[in-house]
């Protein structure tokens, strides 16, 4: 009952206003605020202010609500996991198999266990790249800071 009293007041307020703004001729203005008042009441024709009275004051509601934070943050950290870790595990297999390091596992089946005193064998290192060519790299930067006066 106040729900409905205090939506209908906010709309006859909202109502008001914008009838004031269109006597100063601010037509589009007090046509938006028109349409923004006319919601509250709105809402409490369809039954949507019960709804959502009945919902703010039920603690089953509010567990929902809880359960569905938590699920979304489940979401949120899985995301950023496989975003630190360069994609999903098939992109990643697929991203190796383009590299040249072809796994041989078979989708859906897991690497063999190592066993008791095994290690895994260690991946030979790769020579770094010469860095002869740096003057090349410095030149574009040179030129844009002479372009500029830098």
């Amino acid at each position: 009952m106040i729900a409905e009293t205090v939506c209908s007041a906010v709309s006859v307020a909202g109502l008001g206003i914008a009838a004031v703004t269109a006597y100063r001729r601010r037509f589009l203005a007090a046509t938006r605020l028109a349409a923004y008042s006319l919601v509250p009441v709105a809402l409490v024709m369809t039954g949507a202010v019960k709804w959502l009275v009945n919902t703010a004051f039920s603690p089953t509601a509010w567990a929902g609500f809880g359960l569905l934070g938590v699920a979304w943050l489940l979401f949120m950290t899985t995301r950023s996991v496989e975003r630190r870790r360069g994609g999903t595990r098939k992109e990643r297999r697929e991203a190796a198999r383009a590299a040249g390091g072809d796994e041989t596992v078979a989708p859906g089946a897991s690497a063999p266990a190592l066993g008791a005193g095994r290690q895994p064998a260690a991946r030979p290192q790769q020579p770094s790249a010469p860095k002869s060519g740096s003057a090349e790299d410095f030149s574009d930067i040179e030129a844009i800071l002479k372009k500029h006066g830098i």
